[in-house]
């Protein structure tokens, strides 16, 4: 049955692609990554709220329900805590001290954030260590991020804006403008993702090899974002008293991972279409003695020299013949080997066995 299954997906590309995807995720330790990303996010959001209504405080002292407006609009992508920041019971009010530190976490927070989206994309697309950048240009290529994320935040803005006073001006009007609102949001956002796949990978890739991902993180955020709207609203309606601060900052760091595992899938999805990293055979990350794919041993392969730190460092990748020839009979979408395949020279080795030597 196994094997069956295993040779209807491998020439299956729309059940082949998908599993080959989800593969790479697990060699990447994509959930690591993402959980990395998650923590750093959320040690910079409450700072960047500090930031926001500081500033709104400074600007705006007399105005508190424009106050609200604003906020609400900025936060419209985070549900879970707009209910508790954009009540208007309390006006808010402008301290020289918060906007000190709130600036100062914020900044820390949001390089790590950027730094950390960094290292999961140059894992998933093999950059070797020593290609990447060091820690100082690394944090100056972040700050790209940062305003594309502050780019990101006033577009959202100004759109929501838009659509509360289309909604407020005439309802058949509104709905027409929401729509529109969204599509326009969800198209912006994918082109925050383009360049944010290719500001924020140590390698040269085009617009052509990370659009797949960048729509399908737009689309995602989206969906993600109804979803997070319809939930607070019905089913965490009047339980703030019951939950109070654990509610939100578990349900904070649920709302963020999810959103990082949707950018480290999209950058998944990106390499494996860009470098045809399928099909998987279907058992390899349980089986041993299990007849590679040519995506397979090209992904291993990928694994091993990701992991060179210095320029003289030589990586070799070497299967055993029997593996070798197994998966030439069984991978009917098996491309020819080019010169930087290593191949073995007959004697029995390891499956996947790797070295180091200097030049």
């Amino acid at each position: 049955m196994w094997e069956r299954l295993d040779r209807y997906q491998r020439r299956h590309r729309w059940l082949g692609l998908p599993l080959s995807v989800i593969y790479k995720f697990v060699d990447d330790q994509g959930a690591y990554l993402a959980a990395l990303i998650t923590h750093y996010g959320f040690l910079s959001l409450f700072p960047l709220l500090l930031i926001l209504s500081t500033t709104l405080g400074f600007l705006l002292p007399d105005n508190p329900n424009l106050q609200q407006q604003l906020i609400g609009s900025a936060l419209v992508q985070f549900p879970i805590i707009g209910d508790q920041l954009t009540s208007s019971t309390q006006p808010l009010r402008g301290s020289g001290a918060g906007l000190v530190v709130g600036i100062a976490v914020a900044l820390y927070g949001g390089l790590g954030v950027a730094v950390a989206i960094q290292n999961a994309f140059n894992q998933v697309w093999g950059v070797s260590v020593n290609e990447r950048p060091d820690p100082v240009r690394a944090r100056l290529r972040s700050l790209w991020l940062l305003v594309l994320l502050g780019v990101g935040v006033l577009v959202i803005t100004a759109l929501s804006a838009l659509a509360s006073g289309a909604t407020e001006f005439s309802a058949d009007l509104g709905v027409g403008v929401r729509v529109l609102a969204v599509g326009v949001s969800t198209a912006a956002n994918a082109g925050l993702f383009v360049l944010a796949f290719r500001v924020l990978t140590a390698r040269e890739i085009s617009v052509r090899e990370v659009l797949p991902g960048a729509l399908m993180a737009a689309v995602m955020c989206q969906v993600l974002q109804w979803v997070g709207t319809w939930y607070v609203s019905y089913e965490l309606r009047g339980s703030s008293q019951v939950y109070g601060l654990f509610g939100i900052v578990l349900g904070l760091l649920a709302w963020i991972y999810l959103q990082a595992l949707v950018v480290v899938l999209a950058a998944e999805l990106n390499v494996v279409l860009a470098q045809r990293l399928w099909p998987r055979a279907l058992l390899t990350p349980f089986v041993e003695d299990v007849d590679l794919t040519s995506a397979d041993r090209r992904s291993y392969r990928t694994y091993a020299t990701t992991q060179r730190y210095r320029e003289s460092e030589h990586i070799t990748v070497e299967f055993n013949d029997a593996s070798e020839n197994r998966s030439t009979k069984s991978d009917p979408s098996k491309d020819e080997l080019t010169e930087d395949d290593d191949v073995g020279d007959g004697t029995p080795q390891e499956s996947d066995a790797s070295s180091s030597s200097p030049s």
